[in-house]
């Protein structure tokens, strides 16, 4: 399992190699900063929906082994959150404070896509071994939830951000739905048969 964890990073992380040799080649368009900027936040998404496609594709195949790549994905998802979050920050507004501070506070999809990344903070820190073991299964389930929230903020701040074309926010979130509707499906089936309630 070690190995498969390491070539999903290998492979996870292929997307930003990519982009960077893109953006230096200029072959971002004519504005690359941003096209860098959305790239990122495009592959934060769609490993957020890799992530919570783990469950419901055990459920459909039987394969128990890929559980074990979920907190890899959900920290792949991570990864690509920070260097957007840093695409934007760092390169587009140059750590200008009161421009971010403005745009925060003005431009509701920055608020909604902040508000995302700061949920995703706890989840990424609590998916240590050690952190774990701590916390407790339960509550680390509990605190893991969360992710059911931040994939549809993630997908509005996604549409809001847009002026036009329409299709890809919208295909993520029907994809995100349907996630979210199975494990639904799966918790409701599971109370039936044992009385308890895990998403």
């Amino acid at each position: 399992m070690r190995r498969i964890k390491r070539l999903t990073w290998i492979v996870g992380l292929l997307p930003v190699l990519w982009l960077a040799v893109q953006f230096f080649d200029g072959g971002l368009g004519v504005n690359p900063i941003q096209a860098l900027t959305r790239s990122l936040g495009d592959w934060a998404l769609r490993f957020l929906l890799i992530t919570l496609a783990v469950t419901p594709l055990r459920m459909l195949t039987s394969l128990g082994w890929i559980t074990g790549l979920r907190r890899t994905f959900g920290l792949i998802t991570f990864t690509y959150a920070c260097l957007h979050m840093l695409s934007y920050a760092g390169l587009d507004q140059l750590f200008d404070w009161d421009v971010l501070v403005k745009d925060l506070l003005k431009r509701r999809y920055i608020t909604i896509g902040m508000i995302s990344f700061v949920l995703l903070v706890p989840l990424a820190v609590t998916s240590i071994d050690g952190v774990i073991k701590k916390m407790g299964a339960a509550r680390w389930r509990a605190l893991h939830r969360v992710v059911y929230a931040i994939a549809p903020l993630v997908v509005l701040h996604f549409l809001m951000m847009i002026k036009a074309g329409y299709d890809r926010p919208v295909l993520y979130g029907l994809v995100a739905v349907a996630l979210l509707v199975m494990r639904l499906v799966r918790a409701t089936m599971r109370q039936g048969q044992d009385g308890t309630s895990s998403i």
